[in-house]
């Protein structure tokens, strides 16, 4: 996809590898939506519990495979910043889902592909072609036909809310293709940590439900593995090619909406959407066979 200006020349075999773990990490972001949904507690409590419970997740992971060390050693000036960029995207994140229809978060978050090229533009030098910019448009048009049905409530916040989570995650996908040594696991915790604080301040996570704080520990769960897959995968990837693969989670937030909450998207969101997720694979499918 265009010069790979400043960035490691892959394998096939880290190729691979990085496409079936982003397919890994699409599945489990998928259920962000049904978790976030699917308990009463406040957005600032589920970030709170979901930290507390990935933090612990991570750790062990780092502790068995015996990387905490390495690690540690590699947390410099780019994990930092992917730390504080998680956690903007995480506060973003959650109260999203709690303000808007898990399709628009889903829907909005179909944009990346358009996004992480034109960063990838901006940082990286990479060419933009005509059909980039008729996706670009079309991208654009989609987005503002559905934050228009928001109109007139509180889904207009949550609809901005997921298209600030989407710059942060490419922002992520960005950095760890430029720089792929840094950490994948240390940067999740710092982010977490960095949330704990600012959410015992905005909400009461203790009065949660025990049932409901077991849901928020799976959603820790599948945050880290999420993450984790996320970050290695977006190693070997250029970032368009990361940003397709990851909106395969859209239709399975959509379904899983449909399936565990009978919660059915609007006509705005319906037409939006199709005109994003058209934009983004036309233009996607078509740079991948110019070998760009």
């Amino acid at each position: 996809m265009g010069r790979r200006t400043g960035l490691r020349p892959v394998t096939s075999g880290e190729r691979v590898l990085g496409i079936w773990l982003l397919i890994i990490s699409a599945f489990f972001f998928s259920t962000a939506g049904v978790f976030s949904k699917g308990v009463s507690a406040d957005a600032w409590t589920i970030i709170f519990w979901r930290g507390i419970f990935g933090s612990i997740c991570a750790l062990a992971y780092l502790l068995v495979t015996g990387r905490l060390r390495e690690e540690a050693r590699g947390f410099r000036v780019p994990s930092m910043a992917l730390s504080l960029i998680y956690a903007s995207g995480t506060a973003a994140f959650i109260p999203a889902f709690k303000l808007t229809s898990i399709a628009n978060v889903a829907l909005i978050w179909s944009t990346a592909p358009v996004l992480a090229g034109l960063c990838a533009w901006w940082l990286f030098g990479q060419r933009v072609s005509f059909g980039f910019a008729m996706a670009c448009t079309a991208v654009l048009g989609g987005t503002l036909i559905i934050v228009y049905g928001s109109f007139g409530g509180t889904g207009l916040t949550g609809d901005l809310l997921a298209l600030w989570m989407t710059l942060m995650m490419v922002l992520i996908m960005l950095i760890y293709r430029r720089f792929p040594d840094t950490p994948v696991t240390l940067p999740t915790i710092g982010a977490c940590i960095l949330l704990l604080p600012i959410s015992l301040h905005f909400s009461a996570p203790l009065a949660a439900a025990p049932g409901e704080i077991a849901l928020m520990a799976l959603f820790g769960f599948t945050f880290v593995v999420a993450s984790i897959t996320l970050a290695q995968g977006s190693k070997y990837l250029l970032p368009g090619e990361t940003a397709l693969i990851s909106i395969s989670e859209t239709p399975w937030a959509i379904l899983l909406a449909i399936l565990f909450l009978a919660e059915w998207p609007s006509m705005q969101t319906v037409t939006g959407g199709a005109i994003i997720m058209a934009a983004v694979l036309w233009y996607q499918l078509t740079a991948f066979r110019r070998g760009a």
